[in-house]
């Protein structure tokens, strides 16, 4: 293999000599290891032939890291300065042997006056900082097509089309004006790059090596037919087969070697994705070797579009022939035919395709869904409205809960955890199953807060008095039992007895860290499979959940949580409880939707979002900042120093948001020191047991499964260039 193969053919299976990084998106650096699961980000690449050390392995430029191709960094790997070195230690790697009867002087370019002449000519340096324009020369050469009867059977509207032209006598840009020239069709491939086609019939061996010389960096041909062709586009070897499908009236893309089906899979992964599906046309090799690698090139190309979800399909209209241009010159109408039948495959493809989306769409029409929408009516009969304990929400939230995402936030330390695992109790008391899953405490503290909650409400009942009740730290720490009365141990055993009561309807997952929205998932899938009933879902707490993918950020991986927990409730009919934290900026203002935490999907996904604040810290009218803050501040330190003496804080549990109902708010007692959330007194006679009347009513009346039963209640590049710029 000459020095231009082989370099051709290392920077197109560049990525091949890079670990992948930790994330699958990447690279790991072989220079600094970044990217390893030692180390932090290592490389990306946008074209798959240029890479970039975020650490700035290869140098950097105005405080940004600078990319580098694959032989930059072998060099830098191996020491190697010099290109030559670096050419041949790449070689060695990829197994590939460089010719040694090629010309040195054709790898060492220098400024040279050559066929491009003054108005063309540019220095390496030049080059490395910014691609050479040959428009002027394209246009020159296209002037001299009439100067060769060299066409390949094109006619010359496909050829003056596409710009293509001839030079009589051609040299490399880059080669040394002493160097010999010779006639060449000259290829545009882009305004900074051609390949020019030596248009002698008796050629050396030598010569032969170079027959097709491309300048600058290598294009894929006829890039925009992809997203202007308004039919089928044929994906062919080379730049002159792809002029051949062209001219029997085709559309087609040249890679300009099997050898770049990585660039083309790139660009299109890129964006440029095509209007029409594609027709995968490669030569018909008769070597074996040569056509091993064109399947191998097929295979890649056929899984990468698949990968893609493009549309495709693989045609051979070129019959015996070994590729487009041949069997145009074989035989034009034969092959515009053959042409013409793959386009026509290919638009059945599309065809097959468009009507499977009909019919995945039409499942989707509400016509199609009205089925299963009475069904679910039917079947939602069975699950009646779960009270949450606290009769005056309950009656906000229109009997109590049903399948969505509730979300409940509070600042720190005012009884979100407390209020929710008291909702867990009260919907455990009536017989309904309740999965908790503790991000943050441990199974006892949860339990141990119950038992506290019990030993006030049986103090208050027998005594009149908290005096007896226990803390959670008086429930666990067993060393101070010595130190209870009779009153306190019968007080706590009687908790105990009251909490084993219902105790068999809570599940309690422990988890820091560790636990994720599918582990969730799945865990919820399994009790209702092994129960044979859904449960109420708690997650204590949304923050901490263990992040959907490292690499995002904070709002990222609780937008993903927020999104796949609404998507839990929709798919398995479960109501999901998630606490919440604030944001700090709202320690001190009434509770609203940008308190929580990395709003935004909490705010848009949840079905019902409540807020708790204590008692009185909304604003009041004409009230100055200054005044506002000192009686907030007031406000505050008031209730924190009441809980601390065992006495009650008024708090206000606030609706913000209920998608299928009303929003309002509700005034609690709370009792920090025994994890105790009461009603108020003109509420214990409330919806409690009115809505379990209701439901046992429903349970008890005959359903009609009729439409007419269920109707009778209602429910509530430019576009605009030439051909040849490609």
């Amino acid at each position: 293999m000459n020095r231009e193969q082989a370099k051709e053919y290392i920077l197109s299976r560049s990525t091949e000599y890079f670990k992948r990084d930790r994330s699958g998106k990447g690279y790991v650096c072989p220079i600094c290891h970044g990217g390893d699961k030692k180390n932090g980000t290592g490389m990306t690449t946008k074209d798959g032939i240029h890479f970039t050390c975020w650490a700035g392995c290869f140098g950097s430029e105005d405080g940004k890291a600078i990319s580098a191709d694959i032989f930059d960094i072998i060099g830098k790997e191996k020491g190697l300065t010099d290109f030559n070195s670096q050419l041949q230690a790449a070689c060695e790697i990829f197994g590939i042997t460089l010719d040694s009867s090629q010309p040195g002087a054709y790898a060492n370019a220098h400024t040279q006056k050559n066929i491009h002449n003054s108005t063309y000519t540019t220095t390496q340096a030049q080059q490395t900082e910014t691609e050479q324009d040959y428009t002027a020369f394209f246009l020159q050469a296209n002037k001299d097509l009439g100067k060769t009867d060299y066409h390949r059977g094109i006619t010359l509207e496909t050829l003056n089309r596409f710009k293509v032209g001839y030079v009589e006598k051609w040299r490399h840009p880059k080669a040394p004006y002493y160097a010999p020239t010779s006639p060449r069709l000259i290829i545009p491939t882009s305004r900074h790059s051609y390949l020019a086609r030596d248009t002698r019939e008796n050629l050396t061996e030598e010569q032969e090596q170079y027959k097709k010389s491309k300048v600058g960096t290598i294009r894929i041909y006829n890039l925009k037919a992809l997203r202007q062709a308004e039919k089928p586009v044929f994906i062919v070897e080379g730049e002159i087969d792809a002029l051949s499908v062209i001219d029997v009236g085709g559309e087609a893309v040249g890679l300009g070697s099997i050898a770049y089906v990585g660039r083309l899979l790139a660009v299109l992964n890129g964006g440029d994705k095509p209007k029409k599906p594609l027709i995968i046309a490669l030569d018909n090799e008769k070597d074996p070797a040569k056509q091993e690698r064109v399947q191998a090139a097929l295979k890649r190309l056929e899984k990468g579009l698949d990968e893609l979800g493009i549309a495709h399909c693989t045609a051979n209209p070129f019959g015996e022939h070994k590729d487009a241009n041949e069997a145009l010159n074989s035989d034009r109408e034969a092959f515009r035919a053959a042409i013409a039948a793959a386009e026509e495959e290919a638009a059945a493809l599309e065809e097959q395709e468009l009507a499977e989306g009909r019919e995945i769409l039409q499942r989707e029409s509400a016509l199609y869904a009205l089925d299963s929408f009475v069904k679910e009516i039917e079947e939602s009969k069975d699950r009646p409205v779960i009270p949450t304990g606290f009769m005056a929400l309950d009656r906000i939230l229109d009997g109590g809960l049903y399948s969505g995402l509730y979300i409940i936030g509070a600042v720190s330390s005012l009884g979100k955890t407390t209020f929710a695992l008291q909702m867990a109790d009260n919907i455990a008391k009536n017989g309904k199953k309740v999965l908790v899953f503790s991000l943050e405490m441990a199974r006892n503290e949860l339990i141990a807060k119950s038992i506290s909650r019990l030993t006030v409400l049986e103090d208050l009942k027998n005594n009149s008095s908290t005096a007896h009740a226990k803390t959670t730290r008086g429930v666990l720490n067993g060393r101070l039992y010595k130190g209870y009365s009779e009153t306190e141990k019968r007080l706590i055993e009687t908790a105990l007895a009251q909490y084993g009561e219902y105790a068999e309807n809570i599940w309690i997952t422990e988890g820091i860290g560790d636990v994720t929205v599918s582990i969730i998932r799945e865990k919820v899938q399994r009790f209702i499979a092994v129960y044979k009933e859904t449960p109420v879902v708690i997650i204590d707490y949304l923050q901490i959940l263990a992040p959907y993918n490292e690499r995002y950020t904070d709002k990222q991986n609780t937008d993903r949580a927020v999104l796949e927990l609404k998507r839990i409730t929709r798919d398995l009919k479960a109501p999901v409880i998630c606490i919440s934290s604030f944001n700090r900026d709202n320690y001190t203002a009434p509770v609203n939707m940008a308190a929580f935490k990395e709003s935004g999907a909490i705010e848009y996904s949840s079905d019902v979002l409540i807020g708790l604040q204590y008692l009185g810290m909304d604003y009041q009218k004409g009230e100055k900042k200054e005044a506002r803050e000192q009686r907030v501040s007031e406000l505050i330190e008031k209730a924190i120093e009441d809980g601390k003496n065992g006495n009650a804080q008024s708090i206000q549990v606030c609706v913000l948001k209920n998608r299928n109902g009303q929003r309002g708010s509700i005034s609690l007692q709370f009792y920090p020191m025994f994890n105790y959330f009461e009603n108020l007194k003109e509420d214990e006679d409330g919806g409690w047991t009115n809505i379990k009347a209701r439901n046992r009513k429903a349970e008890e009346e005959p359903r009609s499964g009729s439409w007419d039963g269920f109707g009778e209640t209602g429910i509530n590049q430019q576009d605009d260039e030439e051909d040849w710029i490609l």
